[in-house]
């Protein structure tokens, strides 16, 4: 019986990186072996166990044969006789199927040191094509080593891939299990890059593939490009470490200029309304959590409003707090505050500009909330029907100061 590390941990400590967890792979070996060893079994389509000391996984060494569409459809079979090289060709990329021997030699049958000094991803053999979440993993590993490129016969076999339907067998967890990793990654539009360049995108996602060579307004010169906009939008939210809920709304604010029609170029008039119909509908298809999904359906709706902030009155400014359900969930708000300001940076030459909407928006959602609701209601408490009116008006007349202020000292 023999032991290696394989996988993501070979490949980060070649690259210098940090090595989080360490993945095994068992050559020689039968699940009897393994339990008399004390480790505990966990797999439930093939054998992993978990070592006894360090839960870390150790997986008896495997092969696998496709039986049916999707990423489900396989076979798999271990036994004492599988090799390490039989194991590792069923990898996805050359530069995940390394493995280090106890003795701290490397195995590299398919040329992943090489692959690793020329920043290039391969895929292993045409057992490649089996897994359509490959093609999502590719790119989520893009926007991580985002000095990498897709090696042009993977890029084409992912192709291939997305025409013979692959893509379409995805189920919508593992979608978004994906696509939320790639966003947090430290360079989200390389995901979406490798995506669009095999035709993935358009299957997948394709109220976001549209946005490409759909111009900008005017104003918003020289990214005349929408899908180029959202790109810097994202990445800009990357380079902030903002939360996933954030990346997730500012990746999907503009999706309502998609359907614009083109006789209306550059204007996009009313695209907010349709940006959240769109945004409901990938997040119903997706099934994004609520957190991300509500964020979302906020910022497509207000972000225009957010950027106009200085022309409001008071009056309207309470009424998009209130709308924003703003004095229940605050931080909701902010957030929504941050994914605005990264559609607003998300520009050539805009990184680095002032965009004083946002703590002109915090003061004013702190003066609103300074009114005492409980007092105002105390003293209409005879005409319960009046307090939320009263509520509304103390609000106004304190947001009213910060406004009048904003206008005298613009």
């Amino acid at each position: 019986m023999k032991t290696y590390v394989v996988g993501g941990a070979v490949r980060d400590a070649l690259l210098g990186l940090p090595v989080q967890d360490h993945d095994h792979v068992v050559v020689g070996a039968t699940p009897d072996d393994m339990v008399a060893l004390g480790f505990r079994p966990v797999g439930k389509d093939f054998p992993v166990f978990l070592h006894p000391k360090t839960n870390e996984e150790y997986a008896l060494a495997r092969t696998e044969r496709k039986t049916a569409p999707g990423y489900k459809g396989f076979v798999f079979h271990t036994s004492p006789d599988v090799t390490l090289e039989q194991d590792l060709v069923r990898r996805d990329l050359t530069i995940n199927a390394m493995a280090q021997a106890e003795d701290g030699s490397i195995v590299d049958p398919f040329g992943g040191q090489g692959d690793l000094q020329a920043r290039v991803f391969r895929h292993v053999s045409d057992a490649f094509a089996e897994d359509p979440v490959r093609i999502l993993r590719v790119a989520r590993f893009a926007a991580r080593f985002t000095g990498f490129s897709v090696a042009p016969e993977t890029n084409a076999l992912m192709r291939s891939m997305v025409e013979a339907g692959e893509v379409d067998a995805l189920v919508p967890e593992r979608v978004w299990q994906e696509l939320s990793r790639g966003l947090m990654e430290v360079q989200p539009s390389r995901m979406f890059d490798v995506l669009r360049a095999c035709g993935a995108l358009a299957r997948i996602l394709p109220e976001l593939d549209v946005l490409w060579g759909v111009p900008q307004p005017e104003q918003h010169h020289p990214e005349i490009d929408t899908g180029v906009h959202v790109m810097m939008v994202a990445d800009y939210a990357a380079r902030q470490g903002l939360d996933l809920p954030v990346r997730c709304a500012a990746l999907m604010h503009d999706l309502g200029k998609g359907v614009t029609p083109p006789e209306a170029w550059p204007k996009h008039h009313g695209h907010e309304g349709q940006g959240v119909h769109l945004v409901e509908q990938v997040c119903i298809r997706l099934k994004i959590p609520n957190d991300c999904r509500d964020l979302a359906v906020m910022t497509a709706r207000e972000h225009g409003n957010i950027a106009r902030a200085f022309e409001l009155r008071a009056d309207t400014i309470v009424k998009l707090l209130e709308r924003c359900d703003a004095f229940r969930k605050p931080a909701r708000f902010i957030d929504m505050l941050h994914a605005s300001e990264c559609d607003h940076r998300g520009r050539t030459g805009f990184e680095n500009r002032d965009y004083p909407q946002r703590p002109y928006l915090e003061q004013a959602l702190a003066a609103a909330a300074s009114v005492n609701a409980g007092e105002i209601a105390r003293v209409h408490v005879d005409q319960p029907k009046r307090i939320p009116e009263a509520v509304h008006t103390a609000r106004v007349a304190a947001v009213a100061e910060l406004v009048n202020q904003a206008r005298l000292h613009p």
